[in-house]
Order: structure tokens, then C-alpha cells, then sequence
């Protein structure tokens, strides 16, 4: 089995990368698809975050109003860090369980956005970062994702320097194009991938 992390800074095209890399073959686990899992409604996530931020983050049909919460911990660093030892801890159970079911021979790749920030690189056989300006990012978010400019700028500051991401690749994917431009690095990433896991 080969463990590659990938990661990027938000609005970096790191999404779309892995689901290219899931239709060439890869097993994707997605870190943030699996944080939104272990708080739905009824998990011991989702009751631990109100015990910790109260019942105001919640909507009102019981779900996790993230836009809320993210209101409160990118504006405060002590915050964020309550909030990620919660949801941490019960990510990595869950994502080991997705990794103890894939086939022994299988490229898994772990969409994982804050990997240089937890110094997880170690973690992987590989590390891909999927990397574009910060003026690139900022306006991403604020076209496609409709961010306001200064929430987009908080949570481009919450995460890594871009520096500090690239001193962790192994494998660096630029995107700062169109999407389009993206098939064929990541159709070359694939094949480097494959080579290197016979």
C-alpha cells in the first residue's frame, strides 16, 4: 500500500486534484468529508463541540451550523485549538478504519488540508502539495465560493504559509490556471505514482 498525503491551502485546487486522482484509481480519504461525518447529528463529536461552544452552533434541525462555529474559531486561535482536540482524535480513528479496508496493494491518497500545519508529512510514503498564490486563493474564494475578502483572508492566515507547506512536498502541483490545465499534471502525477509504488 502507498500512503500519499495531499495537500493545499484553501482554494488551492486541492479538491479537485483528489477527485481526479480517485477516477485514475486511487483510494481518496478525504479528512474533511470524514470531520463532517464524526459531528452529524447524534455523535459524540457533535455533543462535545456543544458542550464546548454551547448550543448557539447549532442549527435548528440539531445539525452543526459550521459557518457559526467557523465565525468563532478562525477569529481565535484558543478556539481552534478546542475545537480540533475534539474532532481530531475521532478523524484519525475514523480514517484508520478507511485504511485498514482498502486492498493491500491500493495508491491511498489522504486529502488532508491542514497536513504541514499538524506536521503529519511523516505520516505518508509521499507528500503532494497542490499550490497557488495567495492572490490566486483570495480570489477564488471570493468568486467562486462567495467569501466575503475578509473572511477569505482569515482563513487563508488560519492555515500554513504557503512556504511552509512547500517545505513539506515531495511532489508539487501548480495550479494556477484553469481547471483544464490541471488534467494533465495530474494524469503525469498518476503515472509517477503508479512507477513508484511497483
Amino acid at each position: 500500500m502507498m500512503k500519499v498525503g495531499l495537500t493545499g491551502g484553501i482554494g488551492s485546487g486541492k479538491s479537485e486534484v483528489s477527485r481526479r486522482l480517485a477516477e485514475h484509481g486511487a483510494i481518496v480519504i478525504d479528512a474533511d468529508k470524514v470531520a463532517r461525518e464524526v459531528v452529524e447529528p447524534g455523535t459524540e463529536g457533535l455533543k462535545e463541540i456543544v458542550e464546548a461552544f454551547g448550543e448557539d452552533v447549532l442549527r435548528p434541525d440539531g445539525s452543526l451550523d459550521r459557518e457559526r462555529l467557523g465565525a468563532i474559531v478562525f477569529a481565535d486561535a484558543g478556539q481552534l485549538a478546542v475545537l480540533n482536540g475534539i474532532v481530531h482524535p475521532k478523524v484519525g480513528a475514523r480514517v484508520q478504519e478507511l485504511q485498514d479496508a482498502a486492498p493491500r496493494d491500493a495508491i491511498v491518497v489522504y486529502d488532508v488540508p491542514l497536513l504541514a500545519e499538524n506536521g503529519l508529512a511523516p505520516m505518508y510514503d509521499l507528500v503532494v502539495v497542490v499550490d497557488a498564490s495567495d492572490e490566486t486563493r483570495l480570489e477564488r474564494l471570493t468568486r467562486m465560493r462567495g467569501m466575503s475578502e475578509p473572511d477569505a483572508r482569515a482563513r487563508i492566515a488560519a492555515q500554513a504559509t504557503r512556504e511552509d507547506r512547500l517545505k513539506v512536498a515531495d511532489v508539487v502541483i501548480a495550479n494556477e490556471g484553469p481547471l483544464e490545465d490541471l488534467d494533465a499534471r495530474v494524469a503525469e502525477l498518476w503515472e509517477d505514482l503508479r512507477a513508484r509504488a511497483a
